[in-house]
């Protein structure tokens, strides 16, 4: 599904359109962590390694060789995972970023996450609107909350 945005002039001033056919998030880990966060993202949340691209400019008889993008499948969403070397260009800072996931078994899945490494964030939450909430904080420093659907709101009579 692509998504279109009309936010901008052409050389004539005339609108333009954007189309997004996707949103894939990279996740950035100091160098040479992105192997190990990798299984991490698998063994925590059952990510599947779809691709992995390694840094061209390493060989392997040098340093650890650097992963410089390696997608995993998480759902129907995509994210990638990189090493950020030291001659990366510089973080900016920014508001936090949450990454955020959906499950029917919240338990089971915090459980797997923090026997993997993560660890809990507080207690799990009841929310009317996000249903039951748990709050992570994985070894690489990004916070992921995992709740379960909120449960139907039960119809309202109105008496006429």
């Amino acid at each position: 599904m692509a998504t279109e945005v009309q936010n901008g002039a052409d050389n004539n001033g005339a609108a333009t359109t954007v189309t997004f056919s996707a949103f894939k998030p990279q996740l950035q880990v100091p160098a040479p962590n992105a192997a190990a966060a990798v299984q991490f993202y698998k063994a925590a949340f059952g990510a599947e390694e779809v691709s992995r691209d390694m840094h061209p400019k390493r060989k392997a008889e040098q340093d650890t060789p650097l992963v410089l993008s390696a997608d995993l499948k998480l759902g129907a969403s995509v994210f990638s995972v990189s090493d950020l070397a030291v001659d990366a260009p510089a973080k900016t800072e920014g508001g936090g970023l949450v990454l955020s996931l959906v499950t029917d078994d919240l338990d089971a899945a915090i459980k797997k996450a923090v026997a993997a490494g993560a660890v809990a964030e507080g207690e799990v939450t009841e929310d009317e609107v996000a249903g039951r909430v748990g709050k992570l904080k994985d070894p690489y420093g990004y916070f992921w909350v995992i709740s379960t659907p909120a449960a139907p709101a039960k119809p309202v009579e109105v008496e006429a």
